[in-house]
Order: structure tokens, then C-alpha cells, then sequence
């Protein structure tokens, strides 16, 4: 339980499947960066991990209050009608499945979300949007991701009136590692946070339950959760409706 009674929302992080070493042992694993989970704990939700087994089954998403979609990998070109880019690598099919399948499910249950990098990226294309397959292409310079492996800082403007600016307020400095970006906005979303070079950096939705994106990673700045504060608000007063 939460302050005063109240029951911790339990919150869905999306795993990726990596060949992964315990100890002796060399094997696949489900995983995903121990940031997301203890940002979640701090903020006061529970965290549950959800493995890319496939498409997700409604019975699912009745037992969460609240989703995060969680970064990596870049998402399949063919998903916005676009063919691949020589920079666009790694894609992990499993993972596209499933998670496109969460957000679907987590929408039509009126499920709060937050959206963290990739996770911006696959709300976008799934609502209608298309993706900048390789932004030093198009900016002519690699300020979003100088080194691999190795998160940026910088800082981002919020739009005034939205929920990121409420949540954040109207300058942050965020940790960034994206070598993608939102192209074409999809309908139902509006920009509400921009890097210097005009990036969009944050989206959120024009109506209906709470949905908000962000490029950046919060995981990463572990004395600010503001961010996930908020879904963990909203997820409570999800669980708490829904169990009526």
C-alpha cells in the first residue's frame, strides 16, 4: 500500500530479449535496465516486466494499471510504409509485435501511458506518424547521439498549456540517445517539447486518457521522476475506476 491506504498501481515495462551472462551460465534472457525499475519504485508503482512473447492477450492488460513503453531498438520502417535506411539496424521484430499490441490493448482500456525514446517513436507510427530514419541525415550533425553507449545531456523547451510543461516546466535538461525522431506527427498528438535544432522531443495526445511521450530517457536522471510520478497518478486512478 501507498501513503494514506492507498494501493500501489502496478506498471507494464516492456523487456527485450538479449544473450545474456549469469555467472557460468550464457542464455536467453528477458531484460531491461534495472533505471526503469527503480524509477518506478520511487515514484510508488509496482513493476511488472513484460516479455516480447508474442501478440499480448486482453487478460493481460486487466491485470496492469498503467504502461510505460520502454526504449531500444529502431522499429521497422515497413510499419510506416517506408523502406529501410542503411542506418536503421537491429530491428527486433519480436518486441515491435508485442509492443504494438500493448498500446493498442492499453488505449482501448483507456489505460494511461508514457512513452519513454523508442517508446515515443512506436506511439507515433502506431497512431498514424512517420519517423526521421537517421537524423544526422537530415540536421548535419549528431548532437542526439555524439557516442554510442553513452547518453547526452541537453536541454529541451516545453510548450506552454501542455502536460509536459505542467509535469516539467518550461525548460529541462534531459539525457538523450536517439539517432531517430518524429517525422510526421500523427493525428490525435500534438509537439509539446522541442530540442534547439527543432527535434521534436515530446508528444503528447489532444484528448482522452493519459498518453505522453517523451524522446529523452528519465530513467536516466535519478532525482527527477516527476515524469513517471505523474503515470503512476494517473495508473491509480485508473486501478481504482476499473475495479469498481
Amino acid at each position: 500500500m501507498g501513503a494514506g491506504g492507498t494501493k500501489r498501481p502496478l506498471i507494464g515495462l516492456p523487456t527485450y530479449a538479449e544473450r545474456t551472462r549469469f555467472g557460468h551460465w550464457e542464455v536467453d534472457s528477458a531484460v531491461l535496465s534495472r533505471t526503469y525499475i527503480d524509477m518506478v519504485v520511487r515514484a510508488g508503482g509496482i513493476p511488472v516486466l513484460l516479455p516480447p512473447i508474442g501478440t499480448p492477450r486482453p487478460e493481460l492488460l486487466e491485470r496492469l494499471d498503467g504502461l510505460a513503453l520502454t526504449g531500444g531498438a529502431d522499429i521497422d520502417p515497413a510499419r510506416y510504409a517506408a523502406e529501410a535506411d542503411p542506418a536503421t539496424r537491429g530491428l527486433r521484430p519480436d518486441r515491435d509485435e508485442s509492443e504494438f499490441g500493448l498500446f493498442e490493448l492499453a488505449r482501448a482500456a483507456d489505460m494511461p501511458v508514457l512513452a519513454i525514446c523508442r517508446g515515443l517513436q512506436l506511439v507515433n507510427v502506431a497512431l498514424g506518424g512517420t519517423l526521421v530514419q537517421h537524423l544526422p541525415d537530415v540536421l548535419g550533425h549528431t548532437d542526439h547521439a555524439r557516442t554510442p553507449g553513452v547518453f547526452g545531456v541537453t536541454t529541451v523547451r516545453t510548450v506552454p498549456g501542455s502536460r509536459v510543461a505542467a509535469i516539467a516546466g518550461p525548460e529541462v535538461r534531459v539525457h538523450c540517445h536517439h539517432h531517430q525522431a518524429i517525422e510526421v506527427l500523427a493525428p490525435g498528438l500534438t509537439a509539446t517539447a522541442h530540442a534547439p535544432d527543432g527535434t521534436i522531443e515530446a508528444a503528447e495526445s489532444t484528448g482522452g486518457p493519459f498518453l505522453v511521450g517523451v524522446q529523452w530517457h528519465p530513467e536516466e536522471n535519478s532525482t527527477d521522476d516527476r515524469l513517471m510520478r505523474a503515470l503512476v497518478e494517473q495508473a491509480t486512478i485508473h486501478g481504482r475506476e476499473r475495479t469498481r
